[in-house]
């Protein structure tokens, strides 16, 4: 990211999560109900185990905003983890608290724990496994949906959904756009197909009766970018690639698709590149969105099209085989609170996510220090783009 910086702390059991986020124009207003609805969102969904909960995750705002309105300095969101008084002592900052810390040398498979105690050289996996966990996500959520009220400011809009779950993908065709926010309100596996939720409940059920979890696929929307952010001039500058690393970011995220993605291997040109066509009011645009809104990684002024593929939960009921790294002895790896499914909450984290990476573009090619100035340099350009 270019504009904007910003950086995570803390463990799934530590006693707060934070973000220090920099690179905001002033004068954005800040709506906070709608930071929290997204948190609440993310603990939801069909699957969900039980540290959701436990957790009320709302934010504290500790910098950076006075009376509703950004000031242009770092902001600092944080959230306590109720579950601490818990782990005070396992957790603990302390060198005095050692003796309670219930170590623990079982390294779980699809997990990070085994990889990264090599890496950093802890035998106690706990050191890994608190910081790897997906708690994480939960101020990337906080961040994105901060940031994205730059682009709503202008009319940019994002949408989430969940199109496949354990093998069983959505038959009914992708509404508007706009209706998308009213069908999922009352999904609990976020989708409008409510066939495929009816199958995706019973299979989830049926996992969870298993000891076993369920991955799937998910799709981020933006709708109303402008042409022209990104750029083809450097590799590291193409968006499409720097918005497939941050979903790729996402724990539990295998693959990432823009547009059509891999399907782009089994069809000829003709069914893969979108037309171009001119209209005297809209301009140039595209006949069809296949490419999903990038061209030479830059955007081309049609929805933008991200697909994540969430691979199943790593922690299982029914565990499996693993080895003690202590004694080297085989043992059915252990189990920390889990879910079932999160596609649900996937698709929302990912939306936020990408929220991040466009407004970091967005800001880049028109940012200010105020949003003043950065709402003065994007209506100009578009008026370039009209006059084009």
């Amino acid at each position: 990211m270019t504009r904007l910086r910003y950086l995570t702390s803390g463990e799934s059991h530590g006693p707060v999560i934070s973000v220090i986020l920099e690179g905001l124009p002033s004068g954005l207003s800040i709506d906070i109900d709608e930071i929290n609805a997204q948190l609440i969102a993310r603990q939801g969904g069909y699957g969900r185990g039980g540290r959701m909960k436990i957790e009320t995750d709302l934010i504290t705002i500790n910098s950076g905003i006075r009376f509703g309105k950004t000031l242009g300095s770092p902001v600092c969101l944080e959230i306590r983890n109720k579950d601490w008084k818990n782990w005070d002592k396992i957790m603990s900052a302390s060198a005095e608290d050692e003796t309670d810390k219930k170590a623990v040398y079982g390294p779980r498979p699809g997990h990070t724990d085994l990889a990264g105690g090599i890496k950093y050289q802890h035998k106690d996996l706990r050191n890994i496994l608190e910081r790897s966990s997906a708690r994480e996500t939960t101020m990337r959520v906080a961040v994105g949906s901060l940031v994205r009220q730059v682009l709503e400011a202008f009319d940019i809009q994002f949408y989430s959904y969940v199109t496949k779950i354990g093998g069983v993908g959505i038959t009914q065709e992708i509404p508007a756009y706009e209706q998308i926010p009213g069908l999922i309100a009352e999904s609990e596996c976020r989708t409008f197909d409510r066939d495929a939720e009816v199958t995706w409940k019973k299979n989830i059920d049926q996992a969870k009766k298993d000891g076993d979890s369920l991955g799937g696929l998910f799709e981020v929307v933006c709708t109303g970018l402008p042409i022209g952010l990104g750029s083809h001039v450097q590799w590291d500058r193409k968006l499409d690639a720097r918005l497939a690393m941050a979903v790729m970011s996402i724990q539990a995220v295998k693959g990432v698709e823009i547009g059509i993605g891999k399907s782009v291997a089994d069809l000829p040109g003709s069914q893969v590149h979108d037309e171009i066509f001119y209209d005297a009011d809209k301009g140039f645009y595209h006949g069809t969105n296949r490419a999903g809104g990038f061209t030479g990684g830059i955007t081309n002024g049609m929805p933008v099209v991200v697909r994540g593929a969430l691979k199943p939960i790593a922690t299982l009921y029914n565990p499996l085989r693993s080895v003690n790294v202590q004694t080297k002895e085989e043992f059915k790896a252990s189990i920390e609170r889990s879910d079932i499914c999160v596609l649900p909450a996937a698709a929302l984290i990912a939306e936020n996510i990408v929220a991040l990476e466009l407004a970091d573009a967005f800001l880049e090619k028109f940012g200010g220090d105020s949003m003043e100035e950065v709402s003065r340099n994007y209506h100009g350009y578009l008026e370039q783009v009209k006059n084009y």
